[in-house]
């Protein structure tokens, strides 16, 4: 039984991936993202936060607070996948910049893909995986979905237009089958975990890129800051649960990290939205020196 959950498990986290990274394609202007694309410092921040600093982050963590190596693992992971599919509707939230985050989930997208097989096999102590294991199911659930959805949209936009409620409601299924097998399969080691540290250091993991890369993100304004601090606070937990899911008999505490962050991802990223989209933080904001557009 105990296997039947666990294929189900796989073929729903594929299809809510393949499905999300659709949807955002089909969502995806490239007018808007080249825009993006052409502010230097913008890109610059994404990738130094995304893929330099929060990896770092990650494995410093791991250093410092005497987590289980299975939990290290997926910290370590968490760590090199930026970007939830629900990042556009933060942003949204947040009165953030739509345009900028089209850009941000092309870059997120793209360095998933590129940056993970490499760093995967560096920072990562008792996950014996190739480079090419890890970045053959992204290249098939995360970039191949995404390109598809964008070359829809830019050659055929009518039918896009029509293919999204239907791809939006399919991945949604998904998701939520996939989140109630989370329960069924680590409910009992989510109730575990008390005294690992686990929840302590993605706390902290989380709590820190958010505030961190706001404030970091010198020379933008408010409403592009939002979109990094965002856009690199939410995790794409199926890009991080792809390498586990490749290693056999794969200690299943490291699963059970990445599955834990799911709340404390969500609380953090609603809280820090809430913050910055409160009137105290509007005061803040507007007399912060903003960059031309």
């Amino acid at each position: 039984m105990h296997d039947l959950w666990m294929i189900t498990f796989k073929v729903s986290l594929a299809i809510f991936m393949a499905g999300s990274l659709l949807e955002m394609g089909l969502k995806l202007s490239i007018p808007d993202a080249l825009r993006g694309l052409r502010s230097f410092r913008f890109v610059a921040y994404a990738l130094l936060s995304s893929f330099i600093v929060c990896p770092a982050l990650a494995y410093v963590l791991t250093v410092v607070i005497p987590l289980a190596p299975p939990y290290a693992i997926g910290l370590i992971l968490l760590g090199m996948a930026p970007c939830a599919p629900f990042v556009p509707m933060l942003v949204d939230k947040a009165k953030g910049d739509i345009g900028f985050t089209a850009a941000f989930m092309l870059l997120a997208a793209v360095g998933t893909v590129v940056c993970m097989p490499l760093t995967v096999p560096l920072l990562t102590k008792g996950l014996s995986i190739s480079a090419w294991a890890i970045a053959k199911p992204l290249v098939i659930v995360v970039l191949l979905p995404m390109a598809v959805g964008v070359i829809l949209r830019y050659k055929l936009e009518l039918l896009a237009a029509k293919m999204l409620p239907f791809v939006k409601k399919g991945a949604g299924l998904a998701g939520v089958i996939w989140c109630v097998l989370c329960l069924i399969i680590y409910g009992k080691g989510l109730l575990g975990v008390a005294g690992s540290f686990a929840v302590a250091s993605e706390l902290v993991f989380f709590g820190i890129i958010f505030i961190g890369t706001y404030r970091l993100s010198v020379g933008l304004p408010h409403e592009r800051k939002i979109v990094l601090s965002i856009g690199v606070t939410t995790r794409n937990l199926g890009a991080c649960l792809t390498p586990l899911l490749s290693v056999p008999e794969m200690d299943p505490r490291a699963t059970l990290m990445i599955v834990l962050a799911v709340p404390i991802m969500v609380i953090v990223s609603l809280l820090g939205t809430r913050w910055f989209s409160s009137p105290h933080s509007a005061v803040e904001t507007s007399f912060a020196p903003s960059t031309p557009k």
